[in-house]
């Protein structure tokens, strides 16, 4: 697992990417309140894995669903981030949001992925057993930047194509 601090600064790798993309796919929306929506809510998906987990309702706060399971499975963080980009532009007033929700639940799981505990990304748990937990959060954080500035390139690189090209065909 990678740190608490080491999530919130992906998280807004992650914010930082689903703003971009909104943007590049053309649903920002007037004075880009698609992509601030979608960076706050990628900064919150960054998270989200882990507080899901949390039942608050109780006062004890204990976990409420056992860590790493249904909140780290990968195929909801990826089928949520599939059809929220899908519903861009499409008058969907919540898939902006979703959309950089989704980013953020998708990077905390891929920050998670490298260590020894892994993360159920399909059918069972999968690690790539890098490093043990919280070892190397620098190099995760250095490389969730380095995705959101080269995904956010075309925004102030305009000759550059931007990903969306690849995304709309993949999607649509």
């Amino acid at each position: 697992m990678a740190s608490h601090s080491a999530h919130h600064a992906t998280g807004w790798a992650a914010g930082m990417i689903a703003a971009a993309l909104v943007a590049q796919a053309g649903a920002a929306g007037p004075w880009h309140s698609g992509s601030l929506v979608a960076f706050i809510a990628g900064v919150a998906g960054g998270t989200a894995p882990d507080w899901l987990e949390i039942a608050w309702w109780s006062r004890a706060r204990r976990l409420w669903i056992t860590h790493r399971t249904a909140t780290h499975w990968g195929v909801g963080w990826v089928a949520a981030l599939v059809f929220a980009y899908g519903s861009l532009g499409r008058a969907h007033p919540f898939a902006a949001a979703l959309f950089g929700f989704a980013c953020g639940g998708l990077m905390h799981l891929l920050a998670d992925w490298p260590n020894p505990l892994g993360v159920p990304w399909i059918w069972k748990r999968h690690s790539l057993n890098l490093w043990k937990s919280g070892r190397c959060d620098l190099l995760v954080v250095a490389l969730a930047w380095a995705g959101a500035c080269w995904v956010a390139r075309p925004l102030w690189a305009p000759r550059v194509a931007p990903l969306t090209h690849w995304l709309h065909a993949f999607v649509r």
